[in-house]
């Protein structure tokens, strides 16, 4: 099983070396209640209107994406691991977070064929609400990135209320709509296509990691074309995106 990256120097890292309040500090082995209201905490107030003026090429980002059992958690499908990694404007950071989460249901063979992920993989993974207590604390306060973000923002929604009963309230981008928005002739959504269409190179797919990887290419890619559009600021880019 590969260990979660926890990033290097961030809020994580403070907090496991002894840094920052001696409350959060000790959360960090704490039992279950103290670990969930350390989550919920990392879900409020991530929506400052002040936000909304940061240019893109200053915004600080978190391009995440997930591996889940199927696509219906309507009918008990979970996350199977979590990848992220941030980004500093236009400047994709070396700090990643990647972590399985070891889920009640069974893997069903077609997404051990898709991912690689196997039931033997994560009969020792974390528990969902440790990996998951991992993951808000890299991503933080930034603005999340992904591509086709309903998927994943409805499967880490309900992680969230089924820990925690906290809901996510973090702003949420999706390249995909984006992209779409930018160049609808094309009828184009999939990630693949994308990354074909703006030449950006392919490591492997449906890995939560390197999935967030090559997105947070194409967020950088589609920030210079927002540019070329007038489209400076986050506020500028809910405005542009609301244009019929």
């Amino acid at each position: 099983m590969k260990e979660p990256m926890k990033g290097n120097g961030g809020f994580w890292d403070t907090i496991k070396n002894g840094g920052g309040s001696p409350r959060l500090a000790s959360m960090l082995g704490a039992p279950s209640a103290q670990q969930i209201a350390f989550v919920r905490s990392l879900t409020k107030g991530q929506r400052r209107p002040e936000s909304l003026s940061v240019p893109l090429t200053e915004l600080k980002t978190a391009v995440f994406d997930l591996e889940t059992t199927g696509f219906h958690y309507h009918y008990g499908d979970e996350i199977l691991s979590f990848g992220a990694v941030k980004v500093e404007g236009e400047k994709i950071s070396q700090e990643v977070y990647y972590s399985l989460a070891r889920p009640a249901c069974t893997i069903p063979e077609r997404i051990i064929d898709l991912t690689g992920i196997t039931q033997e993989m994560v009969q020792d993974a974390p528990e969902l609400l440790e990996a998951l207590r991992g993951f808000m604390s890299f991503v933080d306060d930034r603005v999340l990135i992904a591509h086709g973000s309903a998927h994943d923002k409805a499967f880490l929604d309900v992680a969230l209320w089924k820990t925690t009963k906290a809901h996510l309230g973090h702003r949420v981008l999706d390249t995909m709509m984006i992209a779409r928005k930018l160049d609808p002739e094309r009828g184009k959504s999939g990630l693949d296509d994308w990354l074909a269409i703006y030449e950006i190179p392919v490591t492997q797919r449906h890995h939560a990691l390197e999935d967030s990887k090559m997105t947070a290419e194409l967020w950088i890619v589609l920030i210079r074309q927002l540019r070329d559009r007038g489209v400076i600021t986050l506020g500028d880019l809910y405005a542009y995106l609301s244009k019929n």
